[in-house]
């Protein structure tokens, strides 16, 4: 893995130079004199994030249909970026202090190196505890309903050094975000914190507070703060750490509670994301917490999960475009997602990168921002997990050995993460065939970031076509490749 992302720092060193007559030229894009570097994960193969080709143009005017292409448009821009992620979880925290030093350095590297790793900007952490901690925790004692007793020293053994380090690996920023799966029993009517219930009305002010305070706390540590969102998976009933809102229960408690307590208490500038659960219910929440004036002032963003699928469907991937239509002021970030019931021996089963890339292509066509993905690493059993809900994480520490091993959605990610830039505008791409996904973004510099992905099992020869000029390549079978000009 570190020789094959040092190869692609080396060549992004190159390919990501801006010429002075090239700054400031967003509104036009030339490939005359440009060449385009390919790096490339291919299944059967050993390319996981290689340079495995330098292309050029040449002139191609009218395609014919037996020609396979994809079409790019610097010209059509949409959206912006805003980052790439994952969660740093009770469970990731434990599992990297069980590892040795030369492991731990690694794993940072690989994910926050901006040269040498993927590059990840955002993260996510939980506000107590979640099914990925090893315990289950608050932090006020019981009943404590004005919070006298708050304390985040449960945090600071583990989850908080390895923010920190993660930080520290980012060169020095990196935008976190904290989500509760429950408030305290006390608060809840069903005096649980597992199993759904819901938030009292009597602890409406204590509970916006709570999530003050927590920034507070964390930012007096050292930790700045994003955005939080108000609650992980709002109409889920979980059997483990859950609290159930409609959008209209979580709308009133954002307008009436949430919102003001953040003003009041100097919070104005961190970000408040809304929903943060499946693409299938998200129009519905989001016509419902921007439809109302009061509401929408204080919501930055609408996030989102991939779980749908639970039913046995298909991923809703219009649903955020429907939203996008909507309400396009609105940022529409991706919170969670992972590969779940876990097993050892489906470490190399290629499924589990493709779910990303697939997701990724779509979601960010359909106009998403940002995504962050679930726990950053877990463990040898899917874990830890107190409630025994073990799932797959893009890399995995077997602490029995102190081996970290990558699975090809590490790779994946890597391939949005390493390459696009904060602040990148999406623009027009478009495949001539089925089996090829693709998306594309023009970052700050001006240069082209365009992804390919080859779903199928069909070696595809295809063309790169760009305002009348073509650069020809080769979609390896279950690749993802990134295109750099």
């Amino acid at each position: 893995m570190k020789r094959l992302i040092a190869g692609v720092a080396a060549t992004m060193l190159l390919a990501c130079q801006t010429s002075p007559s090239e700054k400031g030229t967003a509104a036009t894009f030339s490939t005359e004199g440009k060449q385009v570097i390919a790096v490339t994960t291919a299944d059967s193969t050993d390319l996981r994030l290689t340079v495995n080709d330098t292309l050029s143009f040449t002139d191609m005017a009218q395609p014919v249909e037996s020609q396979v292409l994809v079409f790019v448009d610097p010209g059509k821009e949409f959206q912006h970026y805003e980052g790439i992620g994952a969660a740093l979880t009770d469970a990731s925290a434990e599992t990297f202090y069980k590892l040795p030093k030369a492991a731990q350095d690694e794993f940072l590297k690989a994910h926050f190196d901006k040269q040498n790793g993927i590059g990840y900007n955002f993260a996510r952490t939980n506000i107590n505890s979640c099914d990925f901690s090893s315990d289950m925790y608050t932090y006020v004692q019981d009943g404590d309903k004005e919070l006298k007793t708050f304390d985040i020293a449960h945090d600071k053994k583990f989850k908080l050094p390895f923010i920190k380090a993660s930080i520290a690996a980012a060169g020095g920023k990196l935008n976190l975000f904290a989500s509760p799966w429950s408030p305290p029993a006390f608060m809840k009517d069903n005096n649980d914190m597992l199993k759904g219930g819901k938030l009292k009305p009597e602890f409406y002010n204590s509970w916006a507070m709570y999530y003050t305070k927590f920034i507070k706390a964390y930012e007096a540590e050292g930790v700045p703060v994003w955005g939080i969102s108000i609650q992980n998976e709002p109409m889920a009933t979980q059997r483990w750490e859950s609290c159930i809102y409609t959008a209209e229960e979580e709308r009133d408690f954002l307008k009436n509670h949430l919102g003001p307590t953040m003003e009041k208490e100097g919070l104005k500038d961190k970000k408040i994301i809304v929903w943060d659960h499946n693409r299938d219910l998200i129009y519905q929440r989001a016509q419902t917490y921007f439809s109302d004036a009061a509401a929408s002032k204080y919501i930055w963003g609408i996030g989102f999960h991939w779980y749908e699928d639970w039913s046995g469907g298909l991923p809703m991937y219009d649903n955020i475009r429907r939203v996008h239509e909507s309400f396009p002021d609105k940022h529409i970030f991706f919170t969670e997602g992972c590969a779940e019931s876990f097993d050892s021996t489906r470490y190399k089963a290629w499924v589990l990168g493709e779910e990303y890339g697939r997701s990724m292509i779509n979601d960010f066509n359909n106009g998403m921002v940002g995504f962050t993905d679930w726990n950053i690493l877990l463990d040898e059993t899917g874990g830890p997990n107190h409630v025994q809900n073990f799932c797959f994480a893009p890399v995995h520490a077997d602490t029995r050995t102190g081996q970290l091993i990558y699975t090809n959605a590490y790779y994946y990610i890597g391939h949005f993460s390493k390459f696009i830039q904060p602040g990148a505008k999406r623009v027009a791409a478009a495949a001539s065939r089925s089996q090829l996904l693709t998306t594309a973004f023009r970052n700050p510099d001006g240069k082209l970031v365009v992804i390919v992905m080859n779903q199928s099992d069909k070696k595809t020869p295809y063309h790169l076509w760009i305002n009348g000029k073509a650069a020809e390549t080769v979609a390896l079978p279950h690749s993802i490749t990134t295109l750099l000009l």
